[in-house]
């Protein structure tokens, strides 16, 4: 696989600078712009980014709404390029490319599946894409530009997902546009609340609000120009919801059926595969009590090392003060099995295994 002799950048949010560290990591030339001065100077102090001349990728990593504003001016200076996108809406690129001069062979509409709820190129990380799926909706591409965009992905450590743009946008609107709206609208009903109930939460609230500090100029955009996708998803749960308001406001005992609600959660929440989009997994967890002293948790990882266990999950414990720390390992059956053993012999404080 040859090594891009360079690639251009428009926009240096989040994605776009995120991108060019990843690049930069791996020697390859980058030249970032975008139209916020202060973003550009900032995403090319931290790339090292330089002018660039006819470079084989050029990439759209900005909000859709603003690609008729750029797309024209960089064709002309950039004709022999390849043109990405990494918006998170499929179709309407598609549209808005065939509109334009740019020659739709030239292009390759894509989605990056990797982001964080804090934007701007100071939150950029190298390591964004590693092991994520990266959607490529390549209608109308030459095979010259599909092969550029597939590259661009695997380079960055993403696993290149080729799909239509319809089908693409009704998947985000559905994994990734409805829990959007879903943590911020949750996280609406908080300002109504007490400052001393806020004080008492824990992770399972932060965990479902994390998303709703997410930039809303960026949001905005996306959800109503994928609402048409969003609607009958977003029906099917307020359908849900009526249902399960009526079980709160009945005279009877409808435990068993709120029950049921709370299972079929469990059910749909295994669905999701594991990590690197793979198969999802049953894994075995195994609780190790330690000492909180320096050099306990490298140990542990050593000794997964030294016989060929592989840790597939990780979760720490820990209270300030406290003079032991919980970690659970999620391991394969065999590895847990293998694991406890070897560390019950060494004299650790292992637990039973947890599934």
């Amino acid at each position: 696989m040859s090594i891009f002799s360079g690639v251009r950048i428009v926009g240096s949010g989040l994605i776009g600078t995120s991108i060019a560290l990843a690049l930069t990591k791996i020697s390859i030339p980058v030249d970032l712009i975008d139209s916020d001065t202060r973003s550009e100077n900032l995403a090319n102090d931290l790339a090292k980014g330089e002018k660039l001349i006819d470079p084989e990728l050029v990439i759209f990593s900005l909000p859709t709404q603003h690609l008729p504003l750029v797309i024209e001016a960089e064709y002309s200076l950039n004709p022999r390029s390849t043109f990405i996108d990494i918006g998170s809406v499929k179709t309407n690129p598609l549209q808005v490319v065939s509109a334009s001069k740019l020659p739709l062979a030239q292009f390759v509409a894509t989605h990056p599946m990797a982001g964080r709820e804090i934007g701007g190129p100071e939150s950029a990380r190298g390591d964004l894409f590693e092991g994520r799926s990266w959607v490529l909706t390549p209608q109308g591409s030459s095979t010259e530009s599909i092969d550029r965009a597939r590259k661009l992905v695997e380079l960055l450590g993403a696993t290149p997902v080729v799909m239509d743009a319809s089908e693409h946008d009704k998947a985000v609107a559905a994994i990734s546009h409805l829990p959007q709206i879903l943590s911020s609208l949750l996280a609406k009903q908080l300002q109504d609340f007490p400052d001393e109930w806020l004080a008492l939460a824990g992770q399972g609230l932060r965990d479902t609000v994390r998303i709703a500090g997410s930039d809303p100029k960026l949001w905005q955009e996306i959800i109503s120009m994928n609402r048409e996708k969003i609607a009958p998803i977003l029906h099917a749960l307020i359908d849900d919801l009526q249902s399960f308001e009526k079980l709160l406001n009945s005279a009877s005992d409808y435990s068993l059926e709120i029950g049921a609600f709370i299972e079929e959660g469990r059910v749909g929440r295994a669905k999701i595969p594991g990590k690197h989009g793979g198969k999802a997994r049953n894994y075995s967890y195994l609780p190790i009590v330690i000492p909180d002293a320096p050099g306990n948790l490298a140990a542990i990882f050593n000794i997964c090392a030294q016989i060929d266990v592989n840790v597939e999950d990780l979760s720490i414990e820990h209270s300030p003060g406290q003079l032991t720390g919980l970690i659970t390992l999620g391991l394969s059956e065999q590895g847990a099995a293998k694991l406890s053993e070897h560390l019950i012999t060494k004299g650790w404080n292992v637990h039973p295994v947890r599934k």
